[in-house]
């Protein structure tokens, strides 16, 4: 991540919590614009049942984004006392300070914290987060300077409630060959965020597809691995599916060649818990059609 913009393994789009999966076929599956038959075409949606269910089983984890009960702000809280988490939070700079008694019942490293200990942005899997109290983690994040305390409960009424994801079964008119056109420089762009604050989106390139005839574009950043992530709306956004959806494409070739494959469009975490502060699509990743394709909306019972 490039400084403090929001990025795809960032907390908002970050592959432990939005479940991050390559986008490409099996191994001798049908390459960019060949239509596949056969064999390949059951390998293909044998793939996507497969990826389909990774998701489900990732989202509806114990430290999955449905068990997301509240990002609290530091600066919203001077005194240090947040909301339902024990212990006294400050910003102390470039760490944040921690300190609580025994009574607080938080654990530091999987040990009964008491005292005081400065702390950094936790990285990774929410498994991997340094303070906890009891079952849930309590996640340290940092955004533009700011410090913030996630909560992660799986307990958490998002999780006990959830059926599933309304999701379009694979069709391979949505695989589609694409090229990639990276910047030559990175770079950032204020968007709205989904708690209504503006933050900055890093951007590396663009991805160029043709569909029903019509070429369109979506402005992409390119994560460490090589893989892309694009945020978009289409045609379907605040209907028939969620308002804006995440896409993952697998890194592209030296020449460029990527495969855009819209079965695997995702909830963004947003959908799951609104404590998430997913950045909505840049502008140019509106894309007029509809991409009746992939995730489309939340179950809840």
């Amino acid at each position: 991540m490039r400084g403090d913009e929001e990025r795809a393994d960032d907390g908002d789009g970050r592959g432990t919590t939005g479940g991050s999966f390559a986008a490409g076929g099996a191994p001798g599956a049908a390459g960019p614009g060949e239509r596949p038959s056969g064999a390949e075409a059951r390998t293909d949606l044998d793939a996507w049942h497969h990826w389909h269910e990774r998701r489900l089983a990732t989202i509806s984890a114990p430290d999955g984004p449905l068990s997301l009960t509240g990002t609290h702000w530091l600066d919203d809280h001077p005194d240090g006392r947040l909301p339902d988490i024990a212990g006294v939070w400050l910003d102390d700079g470039d760490q944040l300070l921690l300190t609580a008694t025994a009574a607080d019942g938080l654990t530091v490293d999987d040990k009964p914290f008491t005292g005081s200990v400065r702390l950094t942005a936790d990285q990774g899997p929410i498994a991997g987060s340094r303070v906890a109290q009891g079952a849930r983690r309590l996640v340290v994040l940092r955004r533009e300077g700011l410090w913030a305390v996630r909560d992660f409960d799986p307990d958490s009424p998002a999780r006990q409630s959830f059926a599933g994801i309304d999701t379009t079964v694979y069709d391979p008119r949505w695989v589609l060959p694409g090229r990639f056109r990276g910047y030559a420089q990175p770079q950032s762009i204020r968007v709205e965020n989904a708690d209504g604050r503006q933050r900055g989106l890093g951007l590396d390139g663009e991805i160029f597809f043709t569909l029903d005839g019509q070429v369109h574009t979506l402005h992409v950043a390119v994560e460490d691995n090589g893989s892309l992530w694009a945020v978009f709306a289409d045609g379907t956004s605040g209907d028939s599916s969620y308002r804006f959806r995440f896409l993952r494409p697998a890194a592209p070739d030296a020449d460029g060649v990527v495969t855009v494959d819209f079965n695997r469009a995702q909830l963004p975490p947003c959908a799951f818990a609104e404590h998430f502060i997913c950045p909505f699509p840049p502008p140019g990743n509106t894309l007029v059609v509809p991409i009746a394709a992939g995730e489309r909306n939340l179950l809840a019972d």
